[in-house]
């Protein structure tokens, strides 16, 4: 079974679990760390034990990071206009809409078997803040001025990931998710260890293609491209050609301790990699952003996820009630409609 089909259970607990470290999660975390980076540590002696610790560790932030999440903000249009996080979010009803209408991997889910029966749909809403300093009016105790310095905020490129039918279950795949992007952020630090060694363009080269096919699959949480989603199933076959290639440049022992070094480094520093902060905000109607709260310009708290390779993001866990999500778009038929 290949990298993207792997361990479709960690994270998931079971009858028999503890309620801490179940050895057969730990097993499958370590496996994943090594296949999600490079497959050749699996011939470096040790290589369960050395990762054991920093799994574990890894395991916990993660966990931690998840759990922390605030509690789910039900996404109705309705409640546009009345509810200041939606409000902020979005640049008006039909932008809402259009989000919950494009988005590809919720309209995937929704194909699905699990999809088409859900009563609603539960999942992460990643987007990138902007501010932009401008002039504009505003009013002065009874004087109104122009040319008044403003800061306006929007938000932009809305990605949904991990949508199922219950919060629990979107949580548990959050987690892994936390977990995999540790991993992309080892590997990228592999392929830029590689690069400064200078010798070794062909590895260096293969490391960076894993890491951007990964991307390229929604395997963490890196900010969405303007591309077109790619096909999982080319994206598989891609994978595979790469770790094949990586696999017949042999295994070199100084090399690979150094990479084993580098996952260690990641996963037992986890807090320092992938890390969830608290930040606020007050905004009007307008967007324009206020330096008191007040009712027509409330505070909202937000969550942003901060990695080490400098990238930010805004997360909300939301809900989306059936009654709420549009009807499903026969893209076949839309194409032959506009084609004539």
């Amino acid at each position: 079974m290949h990298l993207l089909q792997l361990f479709q259970s960690i994270f998931r607990s079971g009858p028999g679990d503890t309620p801490s470290h179940p050895a057969e999660l730990i097993t499958r975390a370590i496996e994943r760390a090594v296949n999600g980076t490079d497959p050749r540590l699996h011939a470096v002696s040790g290589y369960q034990k050395n990762l054991r610790s920093a799994v574990i560790h890894a395991i916990d932030h993660v966990v931690a990071l998840v759990d922390g999440l605030p509690a789910v903000l039900d996404l109705n249009p309705e409640s546009y206009g009345s509810d200041p996080e939606i409000t902020a979010y979005f640049a008006s009803v039909e932008h809402l809409r259009e989000v919950l209408e494009r988005d590809p991997t919720l309209n995937q889910w929704r194909r699905s078997g699990d999809g088409a029966i859900a009563e609603q749909a539960v999942m992460l809403m990643l987007m990138t803040l902007h501010e932009r300093n401008s002039f504009g009016v505003a009013l002065e105790g009874d004087v109104l001025r122009h040319d008044t310095a403003q800061t306006t905020v929007s938000f932009s490129k809305h990605q949904l990931v991990d949508p199922t039918g219950a919060e629990d279950e979107t949580r548990r795949l959050l987690k892994r998710r936390a977990f995999d992007h540790l991993l992309a952020l080892a590997l990228g630090r592999m392929a830029t260890a590689v690069a400064e060694r200078g010798a070794l363009e062909r590895e260096r080269d293969l490391l960076r293609r894993k890491r951007a096919a990964l991307a390229a699959g929604q395997w963490g949480f890196d900010e969405p491209g303007d591309d077109k989603p790619s096909d999982p199933h080319a994206l598989q076959q891609q994978l595979k050609d790469i770790e094949s290639q990586l696999s017949s440049l042999g295994t070199g022992t100084e090399l690979l301790k150094a990479h084993l070094d580098l996952l260690m480094d990641v996963l037992m520093h986890a807090e320092d990699n992938f890390w969830s902060a608290p930040s606020s905000l007050i905004v009007d109607r307008m967007g324009v952003k206020q330096t008191q709260a007040t009712a027509l310009a409330p505070e909202i708290s937000l969550t942003v996820l901060h990695n080490a390779a400098g990238q930010n993001l805004i997360a909300r866990v939301v809900r989306v009630g059936r009654e709420v999500l549009p009807a499903q778009c026969d893209l076949l038929r839309e194409a032959e409609r506009y084609l004539g």
